[in-house]
């Protein structure tokens, strides 16, 4: 399946991660890869997804080691799939766009799930913090700046030949 959009001549660390996360189906894998679901069978049941595209997202996480392949079957061979931990970083992602589904698509109306921040029994409300300073970040208080001579998407991430493409 060919990829829609083309981000490798961008300098952004977002576009870097469209390119790994950003194709229909993956955010949905992995938060059920958050949820305990390992097995390719798991995912189709629980996503609809057509087979060919899940096996496609699969092996793209696993290219970017988002998730790692575990055998657990040798006749035949079947892998389990698991959060590495740079998949397991992509939690505070899921959690920001759970946020942003909440208030501006559901607004009052009932998710498909909620999550409860456990130490006060609330619906959780995101919100980010400075790592350094912990004070909470508003809009506002960012400012982009464009480092000079950065390498790109391309180079950063190379994409696979079109021969390993058309495997």
């Amino acid at each position: 399946m060919g990829r829609t959009a083309d981000y490798s001549r961008q300098s952004c660390s977002i576009a870097a991660t469209l390119e790994v996360i950003g194709d229909p189906w993956t955010l949905l894998v992995i938060r059920d890869a958050f949820q305990g679901v390992k097995r390719f069978e798991q995912w189709q049941e629980r996503l609809g997804v057509a087979r060919n595209v899940l096996a496609a997202r699969l092996k793209t996480l696993v290219q970017h080691g988002v998730l790692e392949p575990v055998l657990y079957s040798e006749r035949p061979p079947r892998n389990e799939y698991v959060l590495t931990a740079k998949g397991r970083d992509l939690s505070d992602v899921l959690v920001s766009l759970y946020g942003w589904g909440s208030r501006h698509v559901y607004d009052k109306e009932v998710a498909g799930f909620d999550m409860i921040h456990e130490t006060c029994g609330h619906s959780l409300q995101p919100r980010i913090a400075c790592g350094c300073c912990g004070e909470i970040v508003n809009r506002r208080d960012i400012k982009l700046t464009r480092a000079e001579n950065c390498p790109t998407v391309g180079e950063v991430l190379p994409r696979e030949t079109a021969t390993e493409e058309a495997a």
